[in-house]
């Protein structure tokens, strides 16, 4: 089924170092510079740079450890004239009975394993996609990459054999084969994959809470952060107002955490992710359609999912959609996002959904009201912007 189409730049600055994140090079361009390059009429990869989707962080604003409720993060919301502070469980009051919330049932899986080198050389795996055969893709993170053949032996008393690169010769990530199946080593060895800006190693309370109280098909290495606020109280209360629910799955890859390095965005290849639109959930937005309800996508990730369904009419496949400034969404007309990281592909996409001025003003907004980021922060409400290339 191909979804139903509906109808339809406040300048920054160069950031301050943010923990875990590549500095940004260069300086954005002044305000005048956006707002007459805003009036030009062009649009995305064409109009921005890289620079455009920078902003200053205080490092303690990113949130190393959840709130101690899911739904008692804070949330601004984005979607008048002005901010407005509020907190999550108010989210039901945002909604209109028939609207369709579509989640990312995707559950994060115990990818980062720990080994050694025959030389003794320590090494650290992040599996990033299951193959057959008891192959996995990962990326390596060692101080000499070992010459294929190589068998690395696993923290867990298991082995690795280093096969080649994946997907090709000149793949980004490394092909190997474990001794035995990869989901029951990670279940068993495997560490949490938190983020490179969370510094502390993954605890008990990692397992629980960088996981979607929903989660159920075993595939990510990063959480679907948006959906980390709903609890089983919220659910019941959008239920309750005649919210209905569905998902999506997408497979959140490694990628995702990538600062753009370049600065044209025309010069960026984007990471591939795997994704699924059941038919279920097709069913339930041509429902949601006919009935006059608005899809609200719960996070970036479940964007991607439907926007990408609806560029290709494919409901399974990978995806390697770069959603920047002008582009024309098909399915989705509110967004529950969290705060991004600078100058990052995630940042475009929010900046292309809502308009480029708007979330770069609610961006200076929380950081002056002392939000938290990032995977265990809060989150923002946002609506489609009639012309996605302004503000």
């Amino acid at each position: 089924m191909k979804p139903n189409e509906p109808e339809g730049r406040g300048a920054n600055h160069a950031s301050a170092p943010v923990a875990g994140v590549p500095p940004a090079s260069g300086c954005a361009p002044s305000r005048g510079e956006a707002e007459h390059r805003a009036a030009s009429g062009a649009t995305g990869v064409g109009l921005f740079t890289t620079s455009d989707f920078d902003f200053s962080l205080p490092s303690e604003l990113i949130a190393q450890h959840p709130a101690a409720e899911r739904s008692g993060s804070r949330l601004l919301d984005g979607s008048g004239e002005l901010p407005e502070d509020r907190v999550f469980r108010d989210l039901p009051a945002l909604l209109r009975p028939g609207d369709l919330l579509v989640f990312n049932d995707t559950q994060v899986v115990k990818a980062r394993l720990y080994g050694k080198k025959p030389s003794g050389g320590k090494l650290e795996l992040l599996i990033e996609r299951v193959l057959d055969g008891h192959e996995v893709a990962a990326h390596m993170k060692v101080s000499k990459k070992p010459p294929p053949g190589t068998v690395l032996r696993m923290a867990g008393g298991f082995t690795a054999e280093l096969l080649g690169r994946w997907p090709d010769a000149a793949g980004p990530l490394f092909r190997l084969r474990l001794s035995d199946d990869p989901h029951a080593l990670m279940a068993a060895h495997g560490h949490v994959p938190l983020p490179p800006y969370i510094t502390h190693a993954d605890t008990a309370e990692d397992a629980s809470r960088y996981q979607t109280v929903f989660a159920r098909n075993p595939g990510a290495v990063a959480a679907p952060t948006a959906a980390l606020h709903f609890d089983e109280a919220l659910l019941a209360a959008l239920a309750a107002r005649g919210v209905q629910r569905a998902a999506v799955t997408l497979h959140v890859g490694a990628g995702t955490f990538q600062p753009v390095k370049t600065e044209s965005l025309a010069e960026h290849v984007m990471h591939r992710e795997r994704y699924h639109v059941p038919e279920a959930t097709q069913a339930a937005i041509a429902d949601c359609r006919a009935r006059g309800g608005r899809v609200v996508a719960v996070g970036t990730t479940s964007v991607r999912t439907l926007e990408s369904w609806a560029a290709s009419g494919e409901a399974s496949g990978d995806t390697a959609i770069f959603i920047t400034p002008g582009f024309g969404f098909q399915v989705v007309d509110a967004l529950v996002t969290n705060f991004h990281l600078p100058r990052s592909t995630l940042m475009m996409l929010v900046s292309a959904f809502a308009g480029h001025a708007r979330v770069m003003a609610l961006y200076r907004h929380a950081v002056a009201a002392r939000y938290r980021f990032f995977s265990y922060g809060d989150a923002m409400w946002l609506v489609r912007a009639v012309q996605t290339d302004a503000g």
